[in-house]
């Protein structure tokens, strides 16, 4: 008799394992091994059949309490081979994935959904600071009004599938697993349509465009992800329609740079005015200039903020701030007043210019 191996090995988890991540590793076992993925693979149905021994088990916490203190003698007809004793609605959550894979009521069919559709849009960094309203337009799938849907000619109706029943599947036996599968008569539908509507030609659904006014929150940043359920492609056969997702892109400023909820404004100032300090006007989000202070004896790179002037944050009553980050201005081209004030402040601090290097002045000092 072969030795039967734990069930904590077979699902290769930790025998501390939450119900989530005992779910979660079923499933992706249940995936890799089921029998539709490995037509004619004796091995693969024998590890399915094991993985779902185990979660049979172990999504019990009274049979995985007796599991884990009396191992598989403590669970009866589960230790014993097959599934006997145990409770098939334990796979309820994974009717997407198992259909009726063990004829239990648990796994019905459902009408299928339309598809999701995806918007791509750009905005501007003033867009994303202070939110928009925004139309736009896409082409989706919608119910035919000639037929409301059905795909059937007006007076008439789809008739019920006779190889499925309407159920839309079929059940295959493999072994001891009862498999279903759409039913190839119908697609899958579970209704068959003899006089198709000429509007959509049996399709149900025809494509039109639409327009829709969409609110962007202020916060959003590339990447960001509007959802607006119901506006993606309607299903067929009256299926329930899928949603749309408006994709964001922020451009970038011509300005500023962001930096999470902050905007920050480069500021190249001359020379004097970071010694001495001073008072400049600098532009806003908002549009209108502002002045700020700048302290005497601000160094490159110093940040100087303005509280709540930057972008908006998401799901909040507030905003970032607006960054002044300090540089110097270099002439590029001199006067020659200008050159002779520099060399006069060269002189006064020792300043190595005229191609004398901060090297050679070390020098000097060492020598």
């Amino acid at each position: 008799m072969p030795t039967r191996r734990d069930y904590y090995e077979v699902l290769e988890v930790s025998r501390e394992v939450s119900t989530a991540e005992l779910k979660s590793a079923y499933r992706r076992l249940a995936l890799k091994y089921h029998p539709d993925r490995n037509p004619n693979d004796p091995e693969a149905a024998d590890n399915f059949k094991e993985a779902s021994e185990a979660y049979a088990v172990l999504s019990d916490p009274e049979k995985r309490q007796r599991y884990d203190r009396f191992g598989h003698g403590g669970v009866g007809g589960a230790a014993g081979g097959g599934f006997g004793g145990f409770d098939p609605s334990v796979f309820g959550d994974f009717s997407d994935l198992l259909g009726d894979l063990f004829g239990f009521s648990g796994a019905r069919e459902r009408r299928q959904s339309g598809s999701d559709l995806v918007y791509r849009m750009e905005i501007t960094l003033k867009d994303a600071a202070f939110g928009i309203d925004a139309p736009i337009a896409i082409s989706r799938l919608v119910a035919c009004p000639a037929c409301h849907g059905s795909g059937a000619e007006a007076g008439t109706t789809p008739v019920t599938c006779p190889t499925c029943k309407g159920r839309g599947r079929q059940r295959l036996s493999q072994g001891f697993l009862v498999v279903t599968r759409s039913c190839p008569e119908c697609g899958g539908d579970g209704r068959i349509v003899e006089k198709p509507c000429a509007e959509c030609r049996g399709e149900g659904r025809r494509r039109e465009s639409r327009k829709l006014d969409i609110r962007i929150p202020a916060g959003v940043e590339t990447g960001s992800r509007l959802r607006l359920t119901g506006e993606g492609d309607a299903g067929p056969a009256g299926g329930a329609a899928g949603d749309l997702y408006v994709v964001l892109t922020v451009t970038p400023h011509e300005v500023f740079e962001r930096e999470g909820d902050d905007v920050v404004l480069p500021l190249n100032l001359p020379f004097p005015t970071l010694v001495l300090g001073g008072e400049v006007s600098v532009p806003t989000l908002e549009g209108e200039p502002e002045k700020v202070a700048i302290p005497a004896g601000t160094a490159v790179g110093r940040e100087i903020r303005i509280k709540g002037r930057g972008l908006g944050q998401l799901g909040r009553n507030r905003r970032g701030d607006l960054v002044i980050r300090a540089g110097v201005a270099v002439p590029e081209k001199p006067s020659a007043r200008e050159k002779e004030l520099l060399r006069e402040y060269a002189a006064e601090i020792g300043a190595p210019i005229g191609g004398k290097s901060v090297l050679d002045k070390a020098k000097k000092i060492f020598k």
